[in-house]
């Protein structure tokens, strides 16, 4: 799925420096690391643990969470290079996309990445 402003984060070491270097906030679905980085556009990583649930149920969160942030993307583009890592709690197991919506806003917000 192509981003209008955005790429995702795929390499281990580029969730590691995020995780490092970066501030996190949490709600109670959602954990996200957020880090300026040095390119032209904003980066989202999605990261489900096997905690969560079976394939179909992290396939299923990470695809509400991408669509949420890809209908919203125009509001994080204020800041337009941040590398962002979105963690799903266990909690999210069964949440729906109102829910994913809201957190995933919430913490935008938090972060004051949000207009």
């Amino acid at each position: 799925m192509k981003y209008k402003y955005s790429q995702s984060l795929k390499k281990y070491i580029d969730f590691q420096h995020v995780y490092k270097n970066g501030k996190s906030f949490a709600n109670k679905y959602l954990v996200m690391y957020v880090m300026e980085n040095d390119q032209e556009m904003n980066r989202l990583g999605i990261s489900v643990s096997k905690k969560v649930g079976n394939s179909v149920v992290r396939h299923k969160i990470t695809r509400l969470i991408r669509e949420s942030y890809r209908l919203h993307e125009e509001m994080f583009m204020s800041n337009s290079s941040l590398d962002m890592v979105v963690i799903a709690r266990n909690s999210a197991s069964s949440i729906s996309y109102a829910e994913t919506e809201s957190a995933l806003l919430h913490l935008a917000k938090l972060h004051g990445i949000c207009k």
